[in-house]
């Protein structure tokens, strides 16, 4: 039992790894984030940071998504995109609380290290573009 425990925690660290890698290569593309990158992709960010809490079983988020992915490229440069999956574990489902997610897909905008701006449910594209230039202007 202790082995097999010990080769799914090495998966589950090795898959997190890879998931931080691939996102830090995509530029202008929607990044991953977590409990643990948070604070330093999001709330220390530079520039306003549109946030989509979302899980897979969620079909709204599914729907969500091209969405997402099409503002991180408009707004590359000037703002960023990311993604939290509530249901990656248990750290990043208690990130998603202390922030307020009852539900889901949950976007918000954060600027300066603090909340500007959230919606709940699917938006459409001129929505979300709406609270990201209200946070770039």
């Amino acid at each position: 039992d202790t082995v097999f425990l010990g080769k799914m925690t090495n998966l589950v660290l090795n898959t997190h790894r890879l998931n931080l890698l691939f996102s830090s290569l995509l530029k202008g593309v929607t990044s991953v984030v977590n409990d643990q990158t948070f604070e330093q992709d999001v709330l220390k960010s530079d520039v306003p940071v549109l946030v989509d809490f979302w899980a897979p079983w969620c079909g709204p988020c599914k729907m969500l998504g091209p969405v997402i992915d099409q503002l991180a490229d408009e707004y590359a440069g000037k703002a960023k995109v990311a993604k939290v999956d509530i249901e990656s574990d248990e750290a990043t489902k208690q990130l998603a609380m202390t922030q307020g997610v009852t539900s889901i897909p949950a976007l918000m905008v954060f600027k300066g290290g603090e909340k500007v701006a959230s919606e709940v449910g699917a938006q459409g594209k001129p929505k979300l573009a709406e609270l990201i230039d209200n946070a770039l202007a």
